[in-house]
């Protein structure tokens, strides 16, 4: 009898140790967070932005297995599973839409993800600090007009009749093209468009890496005779690729969320077979005829896509390189 008290106390001990250590690192945890308050409030803004606006509003994402009536709400509304998800999947614009998006965000990765790094790489290697200045001035400055701005100078450049471009043609003997009506130069124009737009903007981040990169290592390299591209191939890219990394699995995980905008902008009926991706589908589908079930399984369904994709492509990163998101 008395062993097995004994027993008994003995086993207890660990758990009420456990118990001791938890207490304690919640003690520890709550004076860390009053001596650094102020740190707390600091983010508390954001902290509150995503809330309201990121994590509420996923309550909604229910609609897509609901037949939605706005008269019965929500939860009051008809719980039809996976319906809509199976028409989007057999309908007959299914694979179109697929294929332009996908399309077009390739296509805008491969040649829009390395302008950036080119353009910083290049500009790190001016001498002129003056100068240096006024080209970065110059090529993110297109970054803050806005995108109708943006299709606004593209369709005046481009216009058969007087844009600058076709002028051009016509002067050299050519006939006038009417771009925005070819389908297949539409990915190509939203593509050099978007880099011209953005290419300045997304070189900050780079230089801002470059100049974390030692002065000392580039100096000790001219003294052995190295030449520019040679530096930059074996001090600039290596001492910058943690934030390509980063920046390539943020890229290849939003590689089904293309922008709506200017895709919708740029849209017409003559170029709408490759220019229909899943942001302008679901608009018209749930805005405009008011499926809002419907619009929302297919915003869902993008959404799962760009996640799976970001999983895959941090785990690979992590198991290629040493650099990953977590």
């Amino acid at each position: 009898m008395k062993q097995s008290v004994v027993t008994r106390l003995a086993a207890s001990e660990p758990s009420d140790q456990l118990v001791i250590k938890k207490r304690s690192r919640v003690a520890e945890t709550w004076t860390y967070v009053k001596r650094n308050y102020d740190l707390y409030l600091f983010i508390l803004p954001v902290l509150v932005y995503f809330a309201i606006f990121h994590y509420i509003p996923m309550y909604g994402v229910q609609l897509a297995f609901r037949d939605y009536n706005p008269i019965d709400g929500i939860l009051g509304s008809k719980w039809v599973g996976l319906e809509y998800f199976e028409r989007f999947f057999n309908s007959a614009y299914f694979w179109t839409i697929i294929k332009n998006t996908v399309v077009i965000s390739l296509y805008s990765l491969l040649i829009g993800f390395p302008a950036p790094l080119i353009l910083a790489l290049l500009l790190n290697q001016l001498p002129s600090q003056k100068y240096k200045r006024f080209i970065q001035t110059v090529t993110y400055a297109p970054h803050f007009i806005s995108v109708v701005v943006i299709v606004g100078i593209l369709m005046v450049f481009l216009s058969p009749s007087t844009g600058i471009v076709n002028t051009m043609i016509t002067f050299f003997g050519g006939e006038p093209i009417n771009f925005m009506a070819k389908p297949k130069l539409f990915s190509t124009l939203y593509v050099f468009s978007d880099i011209w737009q953005t290419a300045g903007w997304g070189a900050i981040i780079y230089l801002a890496a470059l100049a974390a990169i030692s002065p000392e290592l580039h100096e000790a390299a001219m003294i052995d005779g190295a030449t520019k591209l040679q530096r930059i191939r074996h001090i600039d890219i290596p001492g910058i690729m943690p934030t390509v990394i980063i920046l390539l699995i943020l890229s290849l995980g939003g590689v089904m969320s293309l922008g709506f905008e200017k895709v919708y902008l740029m849209q017409n009926q003559l170029n709408v077979s490759s220019s229909e991706i899943i942001a302008t589908y679901v608009y018209k589908v749930g805005l405009q005829n008011g499926d809002f079930s419907f619009s929302t399984a297919v915003g869902l369904f993008n959404t799962v896509i760009n996640f799976v994709l970001l999983v895959i492509v941090n785990r690979f990163a992590k198991r290629v390189s040493e650099h990953s998101l977590w």
